[in-house]
């Protein structure tokens, strides 16, 4: 049995991640400090003598007898990075020191869950694990994309000085149950306020465009690389080429929740990428994997589980 460490396992993703790998047959330890995880997220899995969870900081050194290690331990929504952006830099940092130590020690796996963040705002479109981004070192966004750079970089250098077997993904944007509700990422948000019959908040003028991807492929794609021999490290893309406008998508969610909701303008945050797309090709050669769930669809699942929590 695989003693397998997830880092951030009680958020959005580690939690289904972790709900994955038990229904593997893997020993899970889930390791969270519930700064954007939650208790519930996890409550359900508690029943199984296979799972256990830790309250840690992986900003501070963690000793564990483990065989592979998922590192998602990071606030990924804007609201919740730039509340304390120092801190998100060292988790991205540190952390990653810290589970890359630890990787080392154990001789284990490790994966880090990276972003399409580091990109930038993109000159080039899709983008391609080649393309080494445009971002800006000095915004208010930078604690969490040049955050996840550094990681990027440290998990290089772990694998060429000390030979620890690494795997790196870019997540690009992703969506499903179990998404706070007031994260202030933009599907839980215009769900949120079509349900409730609110005003839809769209930045700028919502031709800006984004590439969703339903969790479980995520969580698929996460398990397919880690599984990979050691010769591929990547990074590879992990995400939905489909591409819609920030208006398309509030249309849509407005349809599926048969709402009164009205679409409100205001103005674009300093930074905000003006387009998204993933280039998945080495996803698809490397780990024969590509998304399955259509945006309607997986919009389907998602306003379903805001139903119940709102």
């Amino acid at each position: 049995m695989k003693r397998v460490l997830v880092t951030g396992g009680a958020g959005f993703i580690g939690s289904h991640l972790c709900e994955r790998l038990l229904s593997e047959g893997c020993d899970v330890l889930c390791v969270d400090n519930y700064f954007t995880g939650s208790k519930d997220n996890v409550r359900h899995l508690l029943d199984n003598h296979y799972f256990e969870v830790v309250r840690h900081d992986v900003t501070m050194p963690y000793y564990a007898e483990v065989d592979e290690i998922y590192n998602l331990a990071c606030p990924a929504s804007p609201i919740h990075y730039q509340y304390d952006p120092i801190q998100t830099m060292k988790v991205s940092m540190y952390g990653s020191m810290n589970m890359l130590g630890l990787a080392k020690r154990t001789k284990a796996k490790i994966l880090q869950a990276s972003t399409s963040e580091v990109y930038g705002d993109p000159v080039v479109h899709p983008q391609v694990e080649s393309y080494w981004g445009n971002v800006n070192p000095i915004g208010i966004r930078s604690c969490y994309d040049e955050g996840k750079r550094a990681a990027e970089t440290l998990f290089m250098d772990y694998y060429r000085q000390n030979g620890v077997k690494i795997k790196i993904i870019r997540i690009f944007n992703t969506y499903g149950p179990r998404m706070s509700k007031n994260d202030g990422r933009v599907v839980s948000n215009f769900i949120v306020q079509a349900l409730k019959g609110e005003d839809i908040t769209i930045y700028g003028d919502g031709s800006q465009t984004r590439s969703f991807q339903y969790v479980d492929d995520l969580v698929e794609g996460m398990v397919r690389m880690m599984n990979t021999g050691d010769d591929f490290i990547g990074p590879v893309n992990i995400g939905n080429p489909g591409e819609f406008t920030m208006l398309e998508l509030a249309e849509k969610i407005i349809e599926l929740t048969h709402s009164q909701s009205r679409l409100v303008f205001m103005p674009l945050p300093k930074d905000d990428p003006r387009q998204r797309k993933p280039d998945i090709t080495l996803a698809k050669e490397k780990l024969d994997w590509e998304p399955k769930v259509k945006l309607e669809e997986g919009l389907k699942r998602t306003i379903q589980y805001f139903e119940q929590i709102l």
